[in-house]
């Protein structure tokens, strides 16, 4: 009787990662006295953002001495979201895991997520305990992130999560069935639910190269998860509108008022220009918001694909 064996389909987002292609395979595969305990035969998918080094060379190299390595690369740099996105849609595996390749995730926790599958969980995330390595003041902002959106949005994002994740076959349809363009995958996490266990690890420091993510892209990001997990900033937009509407209607009885009792002085001239300034700033203020709003439901419109291929294998 020949036993079908169970797939796992790691899922390997890399831009200009030339440097760690071969020690991340490496660092995998040493859990491979576990794969074959547990008979689980592994594909290791590599999805190449349009890097601008060797990355696909790399991977095409590894791919000549394993075939279970596949490649996936872009035409462009599209964004970490589209190649998440990409390299679940290429999986085939009953389970699929995502893991970054500069080793922040680290493979040697394979086992224990696998042992929290085996107890019923759908899947399994990690997160970090400590920010160790990180610049105060991006650990400053990424906590105050947290806390924000958490307050702001029904879908809960836990501080510190990684996109390292375990996930079974069906929690992967389900993400996949959310092919939004402007894709926040911590908040789709969230958003479908089932049963997660959360496995926390100190931070890891990346092996080799440099981080892609700069401080103005991760605030960009921030922004990019508050609108599409949270309609909040509208309703700020629309109360301020009410309050500056209420307000200037008491200015209105006020300037009424002292015109009849004091005349008409002329004074106060610099307070009014700071108040129009004030009003004005508050307007734009709005106005970015909902311009932020209409930003994302135009390109949702438009119906772009989420990325183009230029080359698999």
């Amino acid at each position: 009787m020949v036993i079908k064996m169970e797939l796992l389909s790691v899922i390997v987002p890399s831009y200009n990662e030339e440097e760690n292609i071969f020690d991340f395979y490496e660092e995998l595969m040493k859990n491979a006295p576990f794969f074959q305990s547990r008979e689980l035969d592994v594909e290791v998918i590599y999805i190449d953002d349009g890097s601008k080094d060797k990355t696909a060379e790399k991977v095409k190299e590894l791919a000549a001495r394993d075939a279970r390595v596949h490649l996936v690369s872009f035409s462009r740099n599209f964004g970490k979201e589209a190649a998440i996105y990409a390299g679940l849609k290429k999986a085939k595996g009953d389970y699929s895991v995502l893991m970054d390749c500069d080793l922040q995730d680290p493979p040697a926790l394979l086992p224990d997520m696998f042992r929290y599958i085996d107890e019923g969980f759908d899947s399994v995330a990690t997160r970090r305990v400590s920010r160790k390595g990180e610049p105060p003041i991006r650990s400053l902002f990424a906590r105050m992130f947290y806390r924000i959106m958490n307050k702001i949005s029904k879908t809960e994002i836990v501080d510190g999560a990684r996109d390292y994740r375990l996930m079974k076959r069906q929690v992967v349809d389900a993400i996949l069935a959310m092919a939004e363009y402007n894709r926040f995958t911590k908040g789709i996490f969230g958003w479908v639910g089932y049963e997660t266990k959360w496995l926390e690890y100190e931070n890891v420091e990346r092996k080799k190269g440099e981080t892609k993510w700069s401080f103005w892209k991760l605030f960009l990001y921030s922004l990019d998860g508050i609108t599409a997990f949270s309609t909040v900033p509208l309703a700020v937009a629309s109360f301020m509108g009410v309050l500056f509407c209420c307000l200037a209607f008491l200015m209105i009885v006020f300037t009424i008022v002292r015109k009849l009792i004091f005349g008409d002085p002329t004074s106060g001239w610099p307070s009014l220009v700071c108040i129009i300034l004030l009003c004005s700033g508050v307007q734009l203020f709005c106005l970015g918001i909902v311009g932020q709003y209409l930003s994302k439901t135009y390109m949702e419109v438009k119906k772009r694909p989420i990325y183009l291929v230029k080359e698999e294998l």
